[in-house]
């Protein structure tokens, strides 16, 4: 068991998360009860997580995908009044890290994804940036476009989208995790072989065949699960709390 400031304190130092300048409030979003023995993480606080962190008598649910971004309607009304008021009624802390989970240098999605993948890491997507959110490295050996579909569809459990801007072998690689079709020509500019990320828009069909590279859209949702899975099995370790993940299906 562990109080519930010293979890969130820490969790803010961790991921220096008052270094960003997010879309969204990052660390605890709605305050629950004060001490934490069970941990539930997931990739979005949706009303089924919300529901699943109940059911699994969570004391702090914690995600990628929290709430009240920028843009969205103020008024806590419909769903997302519904949601609050379940978090509320059952006393369940909401802790969410959006762009601090996805550049952790340990723990952070786009590291994460290139472990299970087995890539090397060479660097940021952005040179010059410390707090680049895509990275870029190899595959241990040459792979065809479609190898690497396959590898990443038996991996994340969902077939990727691959456009096929030639059909050489793949060996450099760029990756973001999430909603980064437009860092598309970011991966161009490094001059690597392929650009994985998990959602596509028009126009990156044309960026991909155009300027010669394959592109994968693995999924937004898919991509981005291991992140808070490894934040959520770092914290039980270190406080000795009680972990679980809760994978809600989302196709996108």
């Amino acid at each position: 068991m562990i109080d519930r400031a010293t979890l969130v304190e820490y969790c803010n130092t961790l991921l220096d998360s008052r270094a960003f300048q997010d879309y969204c409030p990052n660390g605890l979003q709605v305050e629950g009860r004060e001490q934490v023995r069970l941990l539930v993480t997931g990739v979005t606080a949706s009303q089924a997580m919300v529901d699943a962190a109940i059911a699994a008598g969570a004391d702090m649910l914690l995600v990628h995908h929290g709430y009240f971004w920028k843009g969205e309607s103020a008024p806590i009304t419909g769903i997302k009044q519904r949601r609050i008021k379940a978090l509320l009624a059952n006393d369940l802390n909401l802790l969410a890290y959006h762009l601090p989970l996805d550049v952790h240098a340990e723990l952070g999605n786009n590291v994460q994804l290139a472990r299970l993948m087995g890539w090397s890491i060479n660097g940021g997507l952005e040179p010059g940036n410390p707090r680049s959110v895509g990275l870029h490295g190899e595959l241990p050996e040459p792979m065809s476009g479609a190898e690497v579909a396959a590898d990443l569809a038996r991996v994340l459990h969902r077939q990727p989208q691959h456009i096929a801007g030639n059909d050489r072998p793949i060996k450099r690689i760029a990756w973001c995790t999430g909603a980064a079709q437009g860092y598309i020509d970011k991966a161009i500019a490094l001059g690597v072989d392929a650009f994985v990320t998990g959602e596509i828009s028009e126009p990156t069909v044309h960026a991909a065949r155009e300027n010669g590279i394959h592109f994968f859209s693995a999924g937004h949702h898919a991509t981005e699960r291991c992140g808070v899975q490894a934040l959520g099995e770092h914290l039980a370790q270190h406080f000795g709390i009680a972990h679980r993940f809760i994978d809600i299906d989302n196709p996108v």
